[in-house]
């Protein structure tokens, strides 16, 4: 029988992949080699940011390093819905790490692959933002600071979501969660990429699950250096933020669209690269679908609160110079 190439029809500009693309400029997402390492029969809830940004990221990670990777996992929602004992969603080794240590695990394997002289196995720790912002970040810290050779990446929800929607350094401004009751307060949290590209190490980036190009080209980049790299994915949990399933995408596209969530790359302390803001968006587009920020539109439209969120994104627009004006 003749062979026959499998045929895509997608179409559209937001197709996964953008199938139509000549082969060479299509994610991995859309090569049907891809190693789906985060694969299906794992217990996320629908629409979970977090497991589409590990799939994402970890594909690109096994493409870019022909296959040769570990994984380090903090425990944490990616750990516990993939992995219910005696069962696993991971198709590469993969080794679960306490809350807090992920960082010191992941150093661990990156000493005992160098002692084995096998430097072609490549090293990644991943976490959310509590075992990363809060738990974590001492043991991510001196990571950095001995420029361990692993890749470290954060899947930000802002919140303890596996523990029942408890605050974290990460949540934002105005935010409610279980702990946080009448919305959390201004002036707290921790900018860990910025506190990462203050450490001087090779490689630093921003992304969202809304940008696929982007997000796997930035796992390829940071691929390329030896010594301690971060990137810092933004994904929604819409079981923690009260949004629709569906809207995960839509959402993560608003956050940088807004200027909420600022997406760029840095190497070696300085930024190098941002990605530009399309259509410049009000806050309140990307607060409104949110019930964690419901109580600031209803029973009355608390404008104080809105203003200040407001002037944190123009801040952060001006700041990284994230639209062409």
């Amino acid at each position: 029988m003749a062979f026959e190439p499998i045929k895509y029809y997608q179409t559209g500009t937001f197709t996964v992949g953008n199938r139509l693309l000549p082969p060479e400029l299509r994610t991995v997402q859309a090569d049907v080699r891809r190693t789906n390492s985060l694969n299906s029969g794992h217990r996320a809830c629908q629409g979970c940011g977090e497991a589409l940004g590990a799939r994402y990221a970890i594909d690109a990670a096994m493409n870019a390093t022909d296959k040769q990777l570990v994984a380090a996992n903090a425990t944490g929602c990616l750990e516990v819905f993939s992995t219910p004992y005696p069962e696993t969603s991971w198709q590469i080794p993969w080794i679960h790490s306490l809350f807090g240590n992920t960082a010191a695990v992941a150093t661990g394997i990156a000493a005992a692959m160098k002692a084995k002289g096998r430097r072609d196995v490549r090293v990644i720790a991943q976490g959310g933002d509590g075992g990363t912002t809060d738990i974590g970040f001492g043991c991510l810290s001196g990571m950095f600071e001995r420029n361990d050779d692993v890749l470290y990446i954060c899947y930000d929800n802002e919140a303890y979501m596996n523990t029942g929607v408890q605050r974290s350094s990460a949540t934002p401004p105005a935010a409610r969660t279980a702990t946080t009751s009448t919305g959390n307060v201004f002036g707290q949290g921790k900018n860990v990429p910025a506190i990462a590209i203050a450490h001087g190490i090779a490689y630093v980036a921003t992304a969202t699950i809304a940008e696929l190009h982007d997000l796997e080209a930035k796992v390829r980049r940071a691929m390329e250096f030896r010594g301690a790299r971060y990137i810092h994915i933004f994904v929604s949990c819409p079981l923690g933020w009260g949004h629709a399933s569906e809207a995960s995408v839509h959402i993560a596209r608003l956050a940088k669209e807004t200027g909420i969530f600022p997406v760029y790359q840095a190497e070696h302390g300085e930024i190098v690269s941002v990605s530009k803001i399309r259509r410049r968006r009000p806050v309140e587009d990307y607060l409104k679908p949110q019930r964690r920020f419901a109580h600031l539109f209803s029973p009355k439209v608390n404008t104080e609160a809105i203003a200040r969120i407001q002037a944190m994104a123009d801040r952060n627009i001006r700041k990284y110079g994230l639209t062409e004006d």
